[in-house]
C-alpha cells in the first residue's frame, strides 16, 4: 500500500525529516550539519537536495555553508554531499524537468547548475545572479529561463542558465522581492515584495508589471494551487492572503501562529502550512479550515508530500 509521507526541513533542530501524512507520526529525523534551509525533490522522488545555508537566517552575520546535501528517499539516508565551494550560503533551489539542479548561492550572488546531480558533486558551471543577496530562485520547467529575487538590489533578475554568455536582466518589482511563483504557462512571474506589502504580476517577457495587489505585513512566500489561486505567507502577521491570477484578493484567512511556508499536496485540495510554534496544519483548500495539526521540532520550514 502507498504511503503519504511529508518532507520536512526543520532548520534550528538541524534536521531533514519524514512524517507519515495520515498520522502525523514521525518516521524518521536525519540530523544534518547546522542550519539547512531550502530543498528540492527530484521527478522520480528518489532523491531530495536540501541547501546547507549554514546560518539561522539572512539576517545573521557568518559566510555560511558551501554544501548541498543529497537525501536518498528510498533508503530515507543523508548518501552523498554535493559542494559548491568558493560559493557560500546557497538558499534558493530549483529543478527543471530534465532534473539538472540550480543552486543560488546568496553569499556570492551567482547561480550553480549542476546537469547530473544523482551523480557528480560539483558544478558543471556558474552564472552570476545580476544583484546582491540573491535569496530564491524561480525556473522554467524546460530549464531556459531563471529568475533571481534580489533582496539587497531590490531587484528580480531573468536569467538564461543555459547560455552563460547572454547578461542578466534587471528589473524593479518594489522593495525587497522574494516570494515567487510562475503562473501555470509560465508567461507571469508572480512576486512578493516585503518591504512594501504587496505582489505583483511580472510579464516574464516584457519585465514590465501588469498587476498588483496589497497582502498582509511582510509577504514572504507565494505557491498555487490546482485551481491557479495564489497563498500568500504574510510573516509579519498571523495570515494567509488569497489572490485570483488578475491580483484580486479572495480571501484571508486568518492563523493562530505565522506561517513560515506551505505546500500543496499532489493531488487533493490540501495545503500544508509550517507554523512557527512547531506545528504543521493541513488546510482544506475548499472550506478554508483546518482539519487537524501535528507536532514538529524547531523551526519546521520547507515541506513536500511525496508517495512512496
Amino acid at each position: 500500500m502507498n504511503q503519504e509521507v511529508l518532507l520536512l526541513v526543520q532548520k534550528c533542530a538541524h534536521t531533514f525529516s519524514f512524517y507519515d501524512v495520515q498520522t502525523g507520526a514521525v518516521l524518521k529525523h536525519i540530523r544534518l550539519p547546522e542550519f539547512p534551509h531550502e530543498f528540492v525533490v527530484d521527478s522520480k522522488n528518489r532523491f531530495a537536495y536540501v541547501g546547507h545555508y549554514g546560518i539561522e537566517t539572512s539576517s545573521h552575520e557568518g559566510e555560511g555553508g558551501c554544501s548541498v546535501f543529497v537525501i536518498d528517499l528510498e533508503r530515507a539516508e543523508h548518501v552523498r554531499t554535493l559542494s559548491i565551494w568558493p560559493f557560500r550560503r546557497p538558499h534558493g533551489l530549483a529543478m527543471d524537468d530534465q532534473d539538472r539542479l540550480y543552486v543560488l548561492s546568496e553569499g556570492n550572488s551567482t547561480l550553480l547548475i549542476f546537469d547530473q546531480p544523482h551523480l557528480r558533486d560539483v558544478p558543471d558551471r556558474a552564472i552570476p545572479s545580476g544583484g546582491y543577496k540573491s535569496h530564491l530562485v524561480a525556473m522554467t520547467r524546460n530549464g531556459e529561463t531563471a529568475f533571481a529575487l534580489n533582496l539587497l538590489s531590490n531587484t528580480i533578475t531573468r536569467l538564461k542558465p543555459q547560455d552563460p554568455t547572454i547578461a542578466p536582466l534587471p528589473m524593479q518589482p518594489g522593495s525587497q522581492p522574494e516570494g515567487n511563483c510562475f503562473s501555470r504557462d509560465e508567461r507571469t512571474l508572480y512576486v512578493t515584495t516585503r518591504g512594501d506589502n504587496s505582489i505583483v504580476a511580472v510579464d516574464v517577457e516584457t519585465l514590465k508589471v501588469t498587476h498588483r495587489g496589497r497582502t498582509g505585513a511582510d509577504p514572504t512566500r507565494i505557491y498555487r494551487d490546482r485551481q491557479d489561486r495564489l497563498y500568500v505567507t504574510n510573516y509579519g502577521e498571523q495570515s494567509l492572503s488569497v489572490f485570483s491570477p488578475q491580483l484580486e484578493q479572495i480571501r484571508r484567512v486568518e492563523l493562530d501562529s505565522t506561517a513560515i511556508a506551505m505546500s500543496l499536496h499532489p493531488t487533493r485540495d490540501l495545503a500544508f502550512v509550517t507554523l512557527k510554534d512547531q506545528r504543521v496544519g493541513m488546510l482544506d483548500l475548499n472550506t478554508w479550515t483546518f482539519e487537524r495539526y501535528f507536532e514538529t521540532l524547531l523551526e519546521p520550514d520547507v515541506s513536500q508530500v511525496i508517495v512512496r
